[in-house]
């Protein structure tokens, strides 16, 4: 009778702790670290397909929302909690891909992500200028500058196709003659910013203000509509950042699909914690706690 306490005791202590491990776990994940898998070449040589990177979502705050209603993309709202440090330029950052159906609407996937390098923060105006990337005000040069020589080089001796790469760039209007190795100047939206509407920006907003508003935002000879409003300027509601994938000859990124929300961040990747080759299988061990810079 005493040895079927004691097990019934054992037995209870080991639900108990491992509930609490279970806990401890799903807290960690939702507000401190978690992690994703590189699958793609885009962010070479920073990450290469295999790495599982550590993201961290405490310092810059951990994201609240209803799963069940992000999973049947039905309407919901994104809290973040405060944390201590805004993203930064050069932050590399995972993201829900905001253009997961069509390229003309903002929408959110719960199960598609993304990583990328942030080169442009709230409040910047972006330039690229012979494929490299500018902030006005700022003497950096942000993203891999090694892989911009490159791309550079490639669009100047007229190999893009060479290498698949589409020079067309955001947003992708025969208006706005921008490439990849040519675009802008591009203001990203600060929280509070307002910009004038005509006929450039309602073609460079139109996604962000649509998305921000949930109504439609079209030009009529000289007049812009929002729903069934006439607005000369526009006030964002939200930040946005402008990203790009360290391997810039072979990256889907702001150049290609536009301002990316705050909202749609999980975090920045911090670590590479495992990575395994995924044509052998074999272990990169001198990849093993990585730090990404």
């Amino acid at each position: 009778m005493k040895a079927l306490k004691k097990l019934l005791v054992l037995a209870l202590d080991i639900a108990f702790y491992g509930c609490l491990a279970i806990l401890a776990w799903v807290f960690l994940q939702v507000f401190v670290f978690t992690s994703f898998k590189v699958p793609s070449d885009s962010m070479e040589p920073a990450l290469v397909p295999g790495d599982n990177i550590l993201v961290d979502k405490c310092s810059t705050g951990a994201r609240l929302f209803h799963l069940l209603k992000a999973a049947n993309k039905e309407e919901f709202t994104i809290h973040r909690i405060p944390g201590w440090r805004d993203f930064r330029r050069n932050d590399v950052l995972v993201f829900n891909f905001p253009y997961p159906g069509r390229w003309d609407s903002i929408a959110f996937d719960l199960m598609l992500y993304y990583v990328k390098r942030c080169v442009a923060v709230p409040g910047d105006t972006l330039e690229i200028r012979d494929a490299h990337f500018r902030i006005r005000g700022c003497q950096e040069t942000p993203g891999c500058i090694q892989a911009q020589d490159e791309l550079q080089h490639i669009l100047k001796d007229g190999r893009a196709e060479d290498f698949g790469i589409m020079p067309r760039a955001y947003p992708n209007r025969e208006e706005v003659p921008w490439t990849i190795g040519e675009f802008g100047p591009l203001y990203i939206p600060k929280q509070g910013s307002a910009i004038g509407m005509d006929s450039l920006n309602v073609m460079l907003y139109r996604n962000a203000i649509e998305w921000e508003q949930g109504k439609k935002l079209q030009m009529q000879g000289d007049t812009v509509w929002l729903g069934d409003s006439i607005i000369s300027r526009y006030c964002f509601r939200k930040n946005y950042y402008f990203v790009a994938g360290d391997k810039a000859v072979n990256s889907r990124d702001s150049r290609y699909f536009g301002l990316l929300p705050e909202e749609y961040i999980v975090g920045r990747a911090v670590r590479v914690w495992k990575s395994v080759d995924p044509v052998s299988g074999e272990w990169r061990w001198d990849r093993f706690m990585k730090k990404i810079e």
